[in-house]
């Protein structure tokens, strides 16, 4: 058993926040996510109405991301919601919630390094690109994305499942991924893979990085462009790999703020989890013009004055 798992719920127990403070950090919270999800809505009804967008396979996966998003967040919200309200619920709604969420957070790096291997290939070669980047291989590349975190998030649940007593799934948790899996085997796989994640996205972003700012230098003001996006995607796979860290974090606030550790969490929440989230609405909702000329009307409510 993680032996850890016990001692940070212990110390969220003997410092449980104050009424006004825990109504402050959920207000927070909610306000930040139907923010998040509202843009985003906007973008995804966007993209669902304009053939221009549904039918590029740029703009296809930035949908995939921005659903991932949308998901994550909802669930993220959901969960730290039922902290503060339920503080424990059974075993078994922990784990379906913590499985899908994982998955959606879990997708976003991969998404991420595709993105980018997209814009390489439309700027350094592309007379290509209409032939190498085709819907279909879109849509197939999405499912290798699902498929690849699945190798990665379902050996939690069937390790779970394999060596957990019966008793277990029907027991109440303070509801975190420790806590619904638990078992030192898990921990090891989480950070086996974690690892393997950060060397090959990071390699594909530096990679495609520096191709397309080598082709900048004597190209054409969409190259520039992309190497920005470039720059705007490891930005925010730079905050979304914090999620890899957070387990290290986590282990040192405990150390250097017990008695702040609820404010720890708080913060390493609203860092790892819902700042990532905000970067996507930036990327393509302001800086895409298309985007941003069809998304400007629906987000100010004018839809009806067509």
């Amino acid at each position: 058993m993680n032996v850890s798992s016990p001692a940070n719920v212990t110390l969220v127990i003997e410092n449980r926040d104050s009424f006004a403070k825990a109504v402050a950090k959920n207000v927070i919270v909610v306000v930040l996510s139907i923010s998040i999800n509202y843009i985003n809505a906007g973008l995804i009804r966007t993209f669902c109405e304009h053939q221009i967008f549904y039918t590029n396979p740029r703009y296809i996966l930035f949908f995939h991301l921005v659903v991932n998003d949308m998901i994550q967040v909802t669930l993220t919200v959901t969960l730290f919601l039922i902290s503060y309200i339920l503080f424990k619920i059974n075993i078994s709604i922990c784990c379906t919630l913590i499985l899908i969420a994982l998955f959606a957070t879990e997708n976003t790096p991969l998404n991420l390094a595709c993105m980018a291997v997209e814009c390489y290939i439309a700027i350094c070669i592309p007379l290509r690109h209409v032939q190498i980047c085709t819907i279909r291989r879109t849509l197939i590349l999405i499912g290798l994305i699902w498929m690849t975190t699945m190798f990665s998030v379902l050996p939690d649940l069937i390790i779970t499942l394999a060596l957990e007593p019966l008793e277990y799934f029907n027991t109440r948790v303070f509801c975190l991924r420790e806590t619904a899996f638990r078992n030192p085997i898990i921990v090891k796989k989480r950070d086996f893979t974690y690892v393997a994640y950060l060397i090959i996205v990071w390699l594909v972003i530096f990679y495609t990085y520096f191709m397309i700012l080598f082709t900048a230098k004597k190209a054409n003001k969409n190259a520039k462009k992309a190497r920005n996006t470039i720059l705007l995607h490891g930005f925010q796979l730079l905050l979304c790999m914090a999620t890899y860290a957070e387990p290290l974090l986590k282990q040192a606030l405990q150390q250097w703020f017990p008695q702040n550790y609820s404010d720890s969490l708080f913060a390493c929440y609203i860092i790892v989890m819902i700042l990532p989230r905000s970067i996507s609405p930036i990327i393509y909702g302001i800086r895409d013009k298309a985007f941003r000329m069809h998304l400007k009307r629906y987000l100010l409510c004018r839809a009806c004055l067509k």
